[in-house]
């Protein structure tokens, strides 16, 4: 059951860690991943890939939470994602507005964050050693050089928003 470890469990970890209130920019499927939290009277803005909250009325929200003294936590800084219409902007488009807006760096919690890479070792197996695992993925900076950086073998696909 818990064999996957995404970018969503670990915000979740860390929201719940900090007992945050976040502002959650997420689309209706994600926003199960954090079932329970409480959001009332935010003090932190998660960001992750939603395009129906990339609109000025919901960024300027967030932009004033991080005025007065939320912080920002993004899920990825996704340069762009494959969609079934080809490719679109991703989660860190959305991410660097906010941080040149607020004058405030996020915090990114998953790839190509080292500390995502090390989190979800652990989550597999505790005695892991990072030397010891491979990462596949379709992103050669996201996921190959993210695990590289975080000590893992990365190897590329050409298949998803692999791009020749």
């Amino acid at each position: 059951e818990n064999e996957l470890f995404t970018s969503l469990t670990a915000a979740r970890n860390y929201v719940e860690s900090l007992k945050l209130r976040p502002l959650l920019m997420l689309e209706d499927e994600a926003m199960k991943d954090f079932e329970g939290i409480q959001t009332e009277d935010p003090n932190s803005v998660v960001v992750g890939l939603s395009p129906s909250n990339f609109h000025y009325k919901r960024l300027n929200e967030a932009f004033n939470l991080l005025k007065n003294g939320a912080s920002l936590i993004a899920i990825n800084k996704s340069r762009y994602i494959k969609t079934d219409v080809g490719l679109s902007i991703g989660t860190g488009a959305f991410v660097s507005t906010l941080e040149f807006a607020s004058d405030k760096k996020a915090h990114v919690i998953g790839k190509p964050s080292k500390d995502f890479f090390h989190l979800a070792l652990k989550e597999l197996d505790p005695k892991l050693q990072p030397h010891e695992a491979l990462m596949v993925g379709d992103d050669v900076r996201d996921d190959v050089l993210g695990a590289q950086q975080a000590g893992l073998i990365g190897a590329l696909v050409k298949t998803g928003k692999y791009l020749l």
